[in-house]
């Protein structure tokens, strides 16, 4: 069966804040200057917002730029920010710290990101953007130059076996003058553009977290709507980067994760038992004791930051959002950035729509408009604070501390990111880690977790975490780094089994998957390629 084809002037991959915002921003000025312009938005998951996680605490300067009146259109920033609270932990202690300027959040709301993007795309639809979710894009297309020239999306009802079934649907092609991928961290079809154009030639590598988030409702006694929490410390040694968050939102709830930097060193580390950890700290544990945990998820992020933002165009196309790495870490928000530079490629592409040219054409104005705006300031004066802790966690916080307090960011250097698939000592020469079985109060395992997260994929598909060699996990990963997918995956995806014979292989456990993409980023061989499954597959978050 032939694909069927579509064809709009822009075509948007990925529905989160910044595909969101660039696809407004876009039919704003067609608005505003009477052009007719098609905008299309594709999103993997089943509907806007189901693969949404963040913490969040969200600043909302460029809502307040996209849309002036979000107040009167009801967006969902209901509880703004009240205190913060920044603490170092020990083993039985929390420390009270003075809250560094970047993590000052007054003007700030504790929000649901998810029903935050779900407004978003009733605004963008109000302004007719065609907006189709359930739709994973699977393929660029190139036109016979090499520029983009569109996506296909993945075809359904193909079976394990790679052949179709009676229920196959062949993918559409997406076709458009411009194609913006908003796919977020480590996008499958992001990959490939780098790698097809080079677009990180003069770039640093880019670095990652994996953050695991719980909602809870809790005792309405306990509850202090806009409270702010972050901690660093326990339980994490004091090589390993990362950090707490609390965030008390509305209805009783609150939102409680650990961001783990992917850079950590020990194969025996698992940052969702140190996950499950944190959630028994006294500082914790009073909030959430007799409390009903209500959600789960997991999210890699893009902590690298200015020095390792790529290239941004290339014919017929442009990155935004963390799919470019526009995250501030040491503030811990991406959300205003996404969305700001969702509006600056807006503005970009919309101008080079303008032209007589037919075909496609590469918005080179984009990074221009970047670096002479708000977003690019607020970017280079954080850009040291995060690869400072390669020197450990003292060395980090004594660095960050003079180029906050002393340097204001001004630094005349540039610290240098590193990859963090190639930090991982051998397991022989690394300390084992014993954690404690979960009680199912507090603390939970992998697989009552992912329940929660509301999972689900077409068990008869293509397994999409594709192996480029299927001897490396046995012959490299198990001896090397006792299988340390078993642990960085917070979804229990990968596990080595042991037949009758004695013979070990891995089992990769796909339908539970939760989209993080962690295993494409930390696994040491590099050897785990993470591509879309069948779209509407995933996690779908709730209030998250």
């Amino acid at each position: 069966m032939e694909r069927e084809s579509m064809e709009f002037d822009v075509v948007i991959v990925g529905g989160g804040p910044s595909g969101l915002a660039a696809a407004i921003r876009l039919r704003q000025l067609a608005a505003e200057s009477g052009r007719e312009l098609s905008v299309c938005l594709i999103e993997k998951g089943s509907e806007l917002g189901a693969h949404i996680l963040s913490g969040a605490v969200l600043e909302p300067r460029a809502l307040s730029e996209l849309i002036p009146e979000w107040r009167e259109k009801q967006a969902p920033l209901n509880t703004p920010v009240t205190a913060d609270r920044f603490c170092f932990l020990t083993e039985s202690k929390a420390i009270r710290l003075m809250t560094p300027p970047q993590m000052h959040n007054h003007g700030n709301y504790v929000v649901s990101l998810g029903n935050v993007v779900r407004w978003l795309g009733s605004q963008a639809e109000a302004l007719g953007v065609e907006i189709f979710p359930g739709f994973a894009a699977a393929e660029v297309l190139y036109d016979e130059s090499g520029a983009v020239r569109g996506v296909a999306t993945g075809d359904m009802g193909i079976g394990r076996d790679g052949q179709p079934m009676a229920n196959y649907t062949p993918g559409v092609e997406l076709l458009a003058r411009q194609t913006i991928f908003a796919e977020g961290c480590r996008g499958s079809l992001t990959k490939t553009l780098m790698a097809r154009y080079d677009l990180r030639k003069d770039a640093d590598p880019q670095t990652y977290g994996i953050g695991i988030k719980e909602l809870w409702e809790i005792d309405p006694a306990k509850h202090q709507p806009g409270l702010v929490f972050h901690s660093v410390g326990w339980p994490l040694d004091s090589e390993t980067y990362g950090g707490s968050f609390l965030y008390h939102l509305e209805n009783n709830q609150v939102a409680v994760g650990l961001v783990v930097g992917l850079d950590y060193k020990n194969p025996f580390l698992s940052p969702f038992e140190e996950f499950q950890r944190l959630k028994t700290h006294p500082a914790i544990r009073e909030t959430l004791e007799g409390g009903r945990r209500l959600a789960y998820g997991a999210r890699a992020l893009s902590e690298g930051g200015w020095q390792s933002i790529p290239k941004l165009t290339f014919p017929g196309g442009l990155l935004i959002g963390d799919a470019a790495g526009f995250l501030n870490m040491p503030k811990i928000k991406g959300s205003h950035t996404a969305m700001k530079s969702g509006m600056l490629a807006a503005e970009a592409v919309f101008e080079a729509l303008s032209g007589e040219a037919p075909g496609p054409v590469e918005a080179t104005a984009y990074a221009a408009k970047f670096k002479a705006s708000w977003l690019a300031a607020e970017l280079y004066q954080a850009r040291n604070v995060r690869p400072s802790f390669h020197w450990g966690f003292w060395g980090g916080l004594a660095y960050s501390a003079i180029d906050t307090y002393i340097l204001h960011g001004r630094a005349p250097w540039t610290l240098r990111n590193h990859s963090d698939h190639d930090q991982l000592r051998k397991a022989s020469q690394a300390r084992r880690i014993e954690y404690p079985k979960p009680d199912g109060k507090l603390t939970f395992d992998r697989l009552s977790s992912v329940f929660i997260s509301n999972t689900n994929h077409e068990e008869n598909q293509p397994v999409h975490l594709q192996l480029k060699d299927p001897a490396v996990p046995i012959s490299v990963n198990l001896p090397l780094y006792d299988a340390p997918e078993q642990r960085y995956c917070p979804a229990g995806v990968y596990e080595i089994v042991t037949d009758e014979r004695g013979q070990s292989q891995l089992q990769i456990n796909a339908q539970n998957c939760v989209h993080c993409k962690t295993c494409d980023i930390k696994d040491p061989t590099q050897n785990i390629n993470w591509v879309v499954p069948e779209g509407g597959g995933g996690p779908n978050y709730p209030n998250m």
